[in-house]
């Protein structure tokens, strides 16, 4: 199964904000607001310098824009810096949150199939579909990403997160919606989305 297609008319470089401790401890983070560790400021420093050769010389041109969460918000600010801009100067939009897991936010999978093994079977069976108790599924996610991305009409640098980037591999790249969820999201490599397709940096 796929999607309809959003191709944005500007190109957009993806870039997951970088390790936390509840990344390394596989936990569901979802909106919950955890601070990245030393290892995410070192993969943010390293998109960052990935980004300066992606962009050479232009680096003030495109939009810079960022999950309101401070784990992409530093990550930005790490980013801007590496790349000699003012590390502030960009703007916020709370459209690009994570996917929420409500009530499993800051559990491990095996906790979540411990309490709930009925509701984690389901989300294993259909992962694009399936809500979380009081969270969202990676569909609700693709309607709330596609209008951003259909309002883009610059180059963009986004700062933002796994469960938004794979949303925008099927809306954008044409990922289909059994594959998506399944993918990896690199910490320290820029994604580039455009002209209908994706590729890592």
């Amino acid at each position: 199964m796929s999607l309809a297609r959003v191709i944005p008319p500007a190109r957009l470089i993806f870039v997951r904000h970088g390790e936390t401790e509840w990344n390394r401890e596989g936990r569901l983070q979802g909106q919950q607001d955890i601070p990245l560790n030393a290892l995410g400021r070192e993969q943010a420093a390293r998109s960052g310098r990935k980004l300066a050769k992606i962009l050479g010389a232009n680096r003030e041109a495109p939009e810079y824009v960022a999950s309101p969460l401070g784990r992409t918000r530093e990550t930005m600010r790490i980013v801007r810096q590496t790349l000699g801009l003012d590390p502030d100067a960009y703007r916020v939009d709370p459209v690009l949150k994570e996917l929420s897991f409500g009530n499993w936010e800051g559990l491990t999978w095996p906790e979540v199939e411990a309490l709930s093994p009925e509701l984690a079977r389901r989300r294993i069976a259909d992962k694009w579909g399936f809500v979380p108790p009081e969270g969202e599924s990676y569909g609700l996610l693709a309607l709330r990403i596609a209008p951003w991305l259909q309002s883009l009409q610059a180059d963009t640098v986004l700062v933002s997160h796994g469960g938004v980037a794979r949303v925008m591999m099927a809306l954008v790249g044409g990922l289909p919606v059994e594959r998506a969820p399944q993918m990896d999201i690199w910490q320290d490599r820029p994604l580039i989305f455009a002209d209908g397709r994706f590729d890592w940096v």
